[in-house]
């Protein structure tokens, strides 16, 4: 990390955690549309569906994205998605996540994430997208928790109704919901997000920072005196070996955080050459 503050290496005082936004804060890309490719293999998306989705990703990707059109994105999605089987979408996730994500964990955070485990906090990836798409991405990671979108489901398959729709306020209060049923002290939590969208879950902890932040939350930066982290090393985190299981341990995490900087720093030098 830069700027002025960074995790401690101790955990002191009462228990606190760490709530990462995914897309574009963990990851350089939009993990809604990054299985885009996967779905429409197994039939379950047209090409146009995919095209429509390429060119939300762009939007999002190049910070154009207001809430009236993530907004507009979300009843689409919801739209699309009526009718899916959950189990297959769970199937493709965990057969394509290597393809899908990797390369595009960013290195600083993967990095932030091991200190804050050697922290002694809880790691929670927060994000709009579905939880079949993120739990599989945060099990990946050693997250300790996550906050997702969870669409309705009958008989197996997504109706088109949302539950509970992990975006801007909500976020704030799932975040306020886990840290009472984890006893969490907000005071001393982190938060990281680079969308002004994310500002009520910014705001709700004691510590929060802005990543690649969009335009309207570097002004709000400003006037909040949050502190600001530039992410831009996007490394293929998935190619490092891993246990066997779905969860990483902390000690992992901190191992491939590790092995991923020394790689890194290998290549640097040499270009340097």
């Amino acid at each position: 990390m830069d700027e002025q503050e960074t995790p401690e290496t101790k955990s002191s005082g009462p228990r606190a955690a760490a709530f990462f936004d995914l897309d574009k804060t963990i990851i350089a890309t939009s993990s809604a549309t990054a299985f885009s490719r996967s779905f429409l293999a197994e039939g379950l998306l047209t090409r146009r569906a995919v095209m429509r989705g390429a060119y939300a990703q762009l939007l999002y990707l190049l910070g154009g994205a207001d809430e009236g059109q993530t907004e507009r994105l979300r009843a689409q999605l919801s739209r699309m998605v009526t009718g899916w089987d959950v189990a297959l979408v769970s199937s493709i996730v965990a057969e394509t996540l290597h393809e899908s994500i990797d390369p595009t964990v960013y290195l600083e955070a993967v990095a932030l994430i091991a200190e804050h485990h050697a922290a002694g906090r809880d790691v929670v990836v927060v994000s709009a997208s579905g939880a079949e798409v993120v739990e599989p991405i945060a099990a990946a990671l050693g997250a300790d928790h996550v906050i997702a979108t969870r669409m309705h489901v009958v008989d197996g398959r997504y109706t088109g109704d949302i539950d509970f729709y992990a975006y801007g306020d909500n976020k704030a209060s799932a975040i306020t919901a886990l840290a009472d049923e984890q006893g969490y002290d907000l005071s001393q939590s982190y938060a990281y997000s680079d969308s002004i969208t994310d500002a009520p879950m910014l705001g709700v902890v004691g510590h929060a920072f802005a990543v690649n932040p969009d335009r309207a939350l570097r002004r709000l930066v400003a006037e909040k005196d949050w502190d600001t982290l530039s992410f831009n090393r996007p490394v293929p985190l998935f190619s490092f070996p891993r246990p066997p299981a779905r969860v990483i341990t902390s000690g992992a995490v901190v191992l491939v955080a590790v092995a991923v900087l020394v790689t890194w720093l290998v290549v640097r030098r040499r270009r340097r050459r």
